[in-house]
């Protein structure tokens, strides 16, 4: 039979007739109305010709192509001992998702296709050993077909305090292959992989992209082969997974986006479906963490005043970060000894977080659980506990916690639900600072997700941010289990700007932490001015990384209106659509969000750097209705922006424009001459 999905603009053909691997003959733009007769017509249409000096039949790469068959390029799904024969048992519509089961030799194959209503495709694995022996498991990853046409490749690499940079190549025959062995994504995560036509950009252009939900080791991959086909290839990456008589191994999903109107379009399918389960428990609190404010210098009477200043500014939410519990002075020890300090907090946590209730704020708590120091007295009770030997080399200073191990495992969760009974915490900032530098990672992610259930099951009220020295562990499987990432550890908003726009295609704002850090930022050294530290931040979940105590009456009135026009545009920021604009100028980046009805907007037009000449790009204004009339006005983001004119454009001079969105998308408005390192925030409503 020759099964269809459809949803929203996107097609699903699976050709799974005959005992063969099932053929996925369509995966991309809707190709209309097509009846059984009409399926089973381009089923038989698209079986190809025979080359000269090949396999004497025509060959179709099939869900799970075998070398048996003929495909000598990359295997998706190997297993050990090796089967040259694979038999189709039969397909099925399971709701809304096909599935299709497999036998190759003493393994069962499942394999799952889900099309979401936004688009989304969704392919799932398992593989069951039912034989009498072990299977060893070293692929069981999904491949889909992509047309001739997607010639370009983009992916990521990236490093602390700088991920998320984008690298694009048109790579020839072969194989082009990213592999991750961090034990999480790492700064470096291939994140998004994407292949187009050439030249696709935010706003044009067709695009495959896969993403594997899942916060270990991934291997992704593009493949052309010179006989003619081109595939995608991704999957958790699996270095030799025995798997005994009876046992069963499920693969995380790995979701797959087709558009045909560049990023943008995958933005446009993954953000409502990421929001569709993933619904924050309430706006987004302007959140105040202390760690570049305070660092280790916690006390009573050091917090007390940045807890004042927060409830002037309007934070919602202050997180005490590292340095609160027994015996952390500095970065080099107490790992894993999870009780509050007696020497810096001798009354218990109890005094601050009376403070911080009282100012109007709620209170939220850093860890890091998966990390244990040589020096603390967890390791000197338990040095079994450690992931590797204590004579190995650390990263940070610290050891990984063996989550595996069941006592290991419980001590932390009795550890950490102790402290959520004890005191009345809002959130957790759950940092994971270090590589696992171990070759099989997976048993870890999956006790790490136990983990997080667990707690999440016992305090649902409790709010969880995912945090991994910055943006080294940004997935869609562990946004099933928090609320929030924090996107990265730098807060220089020149650095921002990029991380957190690359970041955006798959993650939604309302769960991208950016925070307002200090004039000088701690991780460049470089100096940006407070309104452009505060548009950065805005678009995303905002907060405030600085020791405001020590700011001026005029700085926090800055503050404290920026936080006002956070709130006031929350909902917009939060429920929009995330709109990018493709500029020529390198230094320049115009992004935004749009309401869902269209009737308003918020737009930023940010200056990185020197632009290219003298009267630099026009504003473009794109998501908009072209047929409706728009007020377009800059808003006072609550402290000056730079410019280097002599006037400003007559526009800005009239206190703004009123023209249809079909103008506004084609970059009619000339901008400021702003300096480099500022940003114009524009409202846009409709008149």
């Amino acid at each position: 039979m020759i099964h269809h999905l459809r949803a929203a603009g996107v097609d699903f053909i699976l050709d799974a007739r005959g005992t063969a691997a099932p053929v996925v003959v369509h995966w991309g733009r809707a190709l209309g109305d097509l009846d059984a007769a009409a399926l089973t017509a381009l089923a038989d249409a698209a079986i190809p010709a025979v080359a000269p000096s090949s396999i004497d039949r025509p060959f179709r790469v099939g869900v799970v192509p075998l070398l048996t068959e003929g495909w000598t390029g990359r295997p998706p799904v190997e297993i050990s001992p090796f089967s040259p024969v694979l038999r189709h048992l039969g397909t099925r519509r399971e709701g809304d998702a096909l599935v299709t089961t497999l036998a190759l030799g003493d393994a069962s194959l499942e394999l799952s296709y889900t099309l979401t209503p936004e688009g989304v495709l969704l392919v799932d694995r398992r593989v069951r050993n039912d034989g009498a022996a072990d299977l060893e498991v070293r692929a069981l990853a999904a491949l889909l077909p992509v047309p001739a046409r997607a010639r370009e490749v983009l992916d990521f690499s990236g490093r602390w305090a700088g991920e998320r940079e984008p690298q694009r190549l048109r790579p020839g025959h072969g194989v082009w292959a990213r592999d991750t062995r961090h034990g999480r994504g790492g700064h470096d995560d291939p994140f998004l992989f994407t292949v187009g036509t050439p030249g696709f950009g935010f706003r044009h252009g067709e695009v495959w992209a896969t993403h594997v939900a899942w916060s270990g080791d991934r291997s992704v991959w593009f493949e052309r082969s010179d006989v003619g086909f081109s595939v995608v290839g991704a999957g958790e990456r699996l270095d030799g997974l025995a798997l005994a008589p009876g046992e069963t191994h499920e693969a995380p999903t790995v979701v797959a986006v087709w558009s045909n109107d560049g990023l943008d379009g995958l933005s446009a399918r993954l953000h409502p479906w990421v929001r569709s389960w993933a619904t924050p428990r309430g706006p987004r609190p302007v959140t105040l963490n202390t760690w570049e404010a305070v660092y280790f210098e916690q006390s009573l009477e050091r917090l007390t005043p940045l807890v004042d200043a927060a409830a002037r500014v309007g934070a919602e939410r202050l997180v005490l970060d590292d340095g609160w519990f027994h015996g952390r002075t500095d970065d080099r020890r107490a790992l894993g000894d999870w009780t509050v300090d007696e020497r810096v907090w001798p009354d218990g946590l109890g005094p601050l977080i009376s403070r911080v209730n009282g100012d109007g704020l709620e209170f939220g708590l850093w860890v890091e659980p998966e990390m244990i120091s040589d020096d603390s007295d967890l390791a000197r009770a338990h040095p079994e506990w450690m992931l590797t030997p204590a004579d190995a080399v650390t990263w940070r200073f610290q050891h990984v916690l063996d989550l595996t191990h069941p006592d290991a495992w419980q001590y932390i969760h009795d550890r950490l639900d102790a402290l959520l009974a004890q005191y009345p915490i809002a959130a957790l900032k759950w940092d994971h600072n270090r590589d696992l530098l171990v070759p099989r990672t997976g048993d870890q992610v999956r006790a790490l997700y136990r983990l997080l259930d667990a707690l999440r099951a016992a305090h649902p009220g409790v709010e969880i941010e995912s945090c991994a020295s910055g943006g080294a562990r940004i997935d869609l499987g562990i946004l099933r289990r928090v609320d929030r990432f924090w996107t990265s550890d730098t807060n220089d908003p020149l650095a921002r700007q990029r991380i957190q726009r690359w970041t955006g295609i798959l993650i939604p704002p309302e769960f991208l932490g950016s925070h307002v850090g200090d004039e000088r930022a701690h991780t460049t050294g470089r100096t940006a001015s407070l309104a452009f530290r505060m548009t950065t931040a805005l678009f995303l979940h905002a907060g405030i990384e600085s020791d405001i105590s020590r700011l001026d009456d005029a700085q926090l009135d800055a503050l404290a209106a920026w936080t006002a026009l956070y709130r006031a545009h929350r909902a917009l920021l939060h429920g929009g659509t995330t709109v990018r604009v493709d500029d020529p100028d390198p230094a320049v980046l115009q992004h935004g969000v749009v309401a869902p009805d269209r009737g308003e907007a918020l737009f930023a037009y940010v200056a990185l750097d020197r632009f290219d000449r003298a009267l630099p790009s026009p504003i473009v204004l794109p998501g908009l209705d072209p047929d409706r009339r728009y007020r377009v006005r800059a808003i006072d983001v609550g402290a000056p922006v730079r410019t280097v004119q002599d006037a400003d454009p007559a526009w800005l001079v009239a206190g703004g424009a009123v023209l249809p969105g079909s103008v506004l998308a084609e970059g009619m408005l000339p901008p400021p001459l702003l300096a480099p390192g500022e940003a114009l925030l524009l409202h846009v409503t409709t008149e």
